[in-house]
């Protein structure tokens, strides 16, 4: 039986573990059974270029802390090595994850979340191919602004054809 002191421990860690996962706007669980320390240094790298949160945890720990946050269909995934990357941003640890592991077959993606849902792999992996929030907004702004240039040289054209009828008569 463990002592009052590792009892506390774990639940501090478990407690951490439930605040992470709930100010989280989105995470992903993977095994990473299988790559080197090189490997994981370059994953780690890159998770941290876009501000994702990765960590080894211990699967009985963190399954109490998705329970505590409402997220019981993940405590299928808690078994092997696993570990979490979770973010304040909807696609980025699911972008990262996944195009690391386009290169790097032993990182396998086991579930996410994002925003509150449930995803498995397959979700995960679609959730990978949406553009960021930037490249949403450009796209939409390039969509409105296509047509405005359209409207603003017809409205030129039309100015610069009475105008030049104009000149035209004067001479």
């Amino acid at each position: 039986m463990p002592s009052n002191k590792i009892l506390e421990q774990k639940q501090q860690i478990v407690a951490e573990l439930t605040d992470r996962i709930k100010n989280a706007k989105s995470g992903v669980i993977v095994s990473y059974m299988g790559l080197n320390v090189q490997e994981d240094t370059e994953l780690r790298r890159e998770l941290r270029k876009n501000n994702v949160e990765y960590a080894v945890v211990k699967n009985t720990l963190t399954r109490m802390a998705t329970k505590n946050v409402g997220y019981d269909a993940l405590s299928d995934v808690f078994n092997g090595t696993t570990a979490l990357a979770t973010s304040e941003d909807f696609t980025a640890p699911a972008k990262v994850i996944c195009e690391f592991a386009k290169t790097h077959d032993k990182l396998v993606v086991k579930a996410g979340f994002i925003d509150g849902e449930i995803l498995d792999a397959n979700g995960v992996i679609e959730l990978s191919k949406i553009p960021s929030k930037e490249g949403l907004i450009a796209k939409l702004l390039g969509s409105i602004q296509g047509p405005l240039y359209g409207l603003a040289y017809a409205l030129q054209a039309k100015i610069d054809k009475e105008n030049g009828g104009e000149e035209a008569a004067a001479e």
